[in-house]
């Protein structure tokens, strides 16, 4: 019998860093206030995407900012708006759709910075807070609709909104539905349950899940946050307080743990991009940089990039 491993300790070095120019350390946040009380932030990155001409974007969570970051790692604000921009997946047509805790499902042109809204409601409901999405090969768009849902309130949702407009419910037993992730054949979800320290496989007919289980739990107390899959179906996990990037295999073994240089750092969400599409880009959220992996596996090439 094969026993697993030990995962191999990689180590992630610095790419960008969001200039002090950018910050607005000390400057009111009321999501700053709710979630990271006493605080001085001046910027908390998330939602990590490449566009085709290798520029990556993420969001600034409590400002309502979009920064771009071009290859040569220079920043400069893309967008901005009234909202708390959490994931952000890239269109086919070039078009950023984000999920914003506030507002719902936005849509933002990046040659112009103008963001609007796409999705809002539910048949005239809330969502109760929008938090990660991932396009299909059809177009489809999957989300997840965390909230303040937990092992208190296990309510949280998975939506999937097709091109045609239909919105569907898939779950709505979700333990804090986080970062979401399609295997590269799409037959299954990968779901991060944050408040039980696990990620659920989904698998899907017709686009909607059947016999869902628990694919893999975390180490320790802290939940998984972001997620990204390479070309092998290996699922990248953001282990956001515990500062650790876990690479997991479909068999569910961990293969690498990958740690900032210096071991610390909130390590919240990742994407693959840079030459080959073999580096993870991974977002240190309360430090505002953004970290850099070479792996051995390609990423698995997204909707944007077909």
């Amino acid at each position: 019998m094969r026993f697993f491993q030990p995962p191999t300790e990689l180590v992630a070095e610095v790419f960008a860093t969001i200039p002090d120019s950018l910050r607005r350390s000390g400057e009111p946040s009321s999501w700053i206030d709710a979630n990271h009380p006493g605080a001085k932030l001046g910027c908390f990155l998330e939602g990590p995407a490449f566009d085709r001409a290798g520029n990556l974007y993420v969001v600034d969570i409590p400002y309502g900012r979009i920064f771009r970051i071009t290859p040569d790692a220079q920043v400069s604000v893309a967008a901005q708006y009234d909202g708390w921009p959490n994931g952000l997946a890239i269109h086919r047509d070039g078009r950023l759709f984000i999920c914003d805790y506030r507002h719902g499902v936005m849509v933002c042109d990046p040659q112009t910075g103008r963001v609007q809204p796409w999705l809002t409601h539910a048949r005239s409901e809330g969502f109760k807070g929008v938090n990660d999405l991932v396009f299909a090969a059809s177009g489809d768009l999957y989300f997840t609709d965390q909230g303040q849902t937990g092992v208190h309130d296990p309510s949280g949702r998975v939506w999937r909104a097709q091109p045609d407009g239909r919105l569907e419910c898939l779950i709505g037993n979700g333990p804090s539905p986080n970062g979401i992730a399609l295997t590269p054949d799409e037959s299954a979800l990968y779901v991060a349950m944050t408040r039980t320290n696990c990620m659920w496989h989904l698998p899907l007919r017709d686009g909607t899940p059947s016999k869902g289980g628990v694919f893999a739990y975390l180490p320790g107390m802290h939940g998984p946050d972001g997620l990204a899959v390479d070309a092998a179906g290996n699922l990248a996990v953001g282990h956001a307080r515990v500062g650790i990037v876990w690479i997991i295999s479909p068999a569910g073994e961990m293969l690498y743990a990958i740690r900032a240089a210096d071991g610390g750092g909130r390590l919240t969400n990742m994407a693959y991009g840079g030459p080959q599409n073999r580096h993870l880009y991974i977002t240190d959220s309360y430090r505002g940089t953004i970290l850099r992996c070479e792996l051995p596996v390609p990423g698995h090439l997204l909707y944007s990039h077909r």
